[in-house]
């Protein structure tokens, strides 16, 4: 099937600056003050993993003004564990697999949010394609874990409980996985973001060359 273009009133871009880094960085401090006060503060600069080449910061701004509507960081384990295996120890099949994890995910707070937030997800997950990685894990509190069920993303552990994340300031947050597949079988499985991921081409979202 042959993909339909959409264009959006937004780009998404993989940064490739401090100065973008640090603006990343402010616009993170922001978002997450609206739910959690006490981490906004220490979020105002750049994590170490902004800056060591273990991760890569998304950014999405706005077409109208350039003004950040919304950003995330993706890590890999290549380099290091991930930020969530300084809380938890992950099971069998992750270990030894090639995973992502996204966090400091924020967006802003207007009728665009939602649509940010989607075109981050794909993003993500593009760039996980592209780099030839097996799963996206993520740490996500209530109730943001709803969201990531809604899109496919499931319990890493059983009892799917909630347990304090050392980066994420102590809150509780549960732990949820997605398998990077290719694009035969998302639409296959009639998987819920099948048609944003694969059948539908957004030239406003880049992610750079594979791997």
């Amino acid at each position: 099937m042959q993909p339909t273009t959409e264009r959006l009133p937004f780009t998404i871009r993989i940064v490739t600056s401090a100065t973008d880094i640090a603006r990343a960085a402010r616009f993170r401090s922001v978002a997450y003050g609206r739910h959690l006060p006490e981490l906004a503060a220490r979020l105002a600069e750049p994590d170490p993993c902004d800056l060591d080449g273990s991760a890569v910061v998304l950014l999405a701004e706005a077409k109208h003004d350039g003004a950040t509507v919304g950003t995330a960081r993706i890590q890999t384990n290549r380099r290091r564990p991930l930020d969530l295996e300084r809380s938890v120890e992950l099971p069998a099949p992750y270990r030894g697999s090639a995973l992502a994890e996204p966090t400091r995910l924020g967006v802003i707070k207007d009728p665009i949010g939602p649509a940010v937030k989607i075109g981050l997800f794909k993003a993500l997950y593009m760039y996980s394609l592209a780099q030839r990685l097996d799963w996206v894990v993520l740490a996500a509190r209530a109730p943001l874990d709803r969201q990531y069920e809604a899109i496919g993303f499931t319990d890493v552990f059983s009892d799917g409980g909630y347990v304090a994340m050392a980066h994420a300031g102590g809150v509780p947050h549960r732990v949820l996985a997605l398998r990077v597949a290719p694009a035969e079988a998302m639409i296959a499985a009639a998987h819920p973001m099948a048609t944003t991921l694969f059948l539908t081409h957004h030239p406003d979202i880049s992610i750079g060359p594979p791997a």
